[in-house]
């Protein structure tokens, strides 16, 4: 026979911890609720949403680029920026099609100085206070492309290669792109000419 005063402890402490894993539960944040539609920080939007976090920070600098004589895309973008995190896969997508012969330099424009006597290898002194925004240079340093906002991506792989004297093959050039959102997975749709 068991004492009667062991039982009603055991069964007091299991209704004591049961209380205790519910109000975790009920008071404790979440699973995170990221979204590419809204302004909220989920996190690097590169790993998050283009599924290439490696961009983030870049490989090189601006003033590499240049001493080097490679094309160069600086692509100011934030964290919490809901069309930020839309155009993350294009800038990812042109990174993976141009790495060999460009640098894709992505920034986080809350590291950036004021755009002031800013030197030409200074990132700074070619943004604009906009986000999204991309400026593409050509081997020498000279602008070929400043654009803020939704850039297609036809557009980006243009002037890239305007930049680096590489012809787009066929197609590449030919081809329309409509990005879609399917269960959080970055899609495309390709349509015929």
């Amino acid at each position: 026979m068991t004492q009667p005063g062991r039982y009603w402890c055991c069964r007091h402490g299991f209704s004591v911890l049961a209380l205790v894993v519910a109000a975790m539960v009920l008071l404790l944040p979440s699973s995170a609720w990221a979204s590419r539609l809204d302004n909220a920080y989920d996190g690097n939007i590169f790993s998050l949403y283009a599924g290439d976090g490696a961009m983030v920070p870049p490989r090189n600098s601006l003033a590499d680029s240049l001493r080097r004589n490679r094309p160069t895309v600086l692509a100011f973008y934030l964290d919490d920026c809901s069309d930020c995190k839309r155009f993350a896969p294009s800038l990812s997508r042109l990174n993976g099609e141009f790495r060999a012969v460009a640098d894709v330099i992505a920034l986080s424009t809350d590291s950036l100085g004021p755009p002031q006597d800013a030197s030409p290898d200074d990132p700074s002194r070619y943004w604009h206070g906009l986000v999204p925004q991309v400026v593409i240079l050509d081997r020498h340093g000279d602008v070929l492309l400043d654009r803020a906002g939704q850039i297609p991506l036809e557009d980006l792989e243009q002037s890239l290669s305007a930049a680096s004297g590489l012809e787009l093959p066929e197609a590449m050039a030919r081809r329309r792109t409509q990005a879609m959102e399917v269960n959080e997975i970055n899609a495309e749709v390709v349509r015929a000419p």
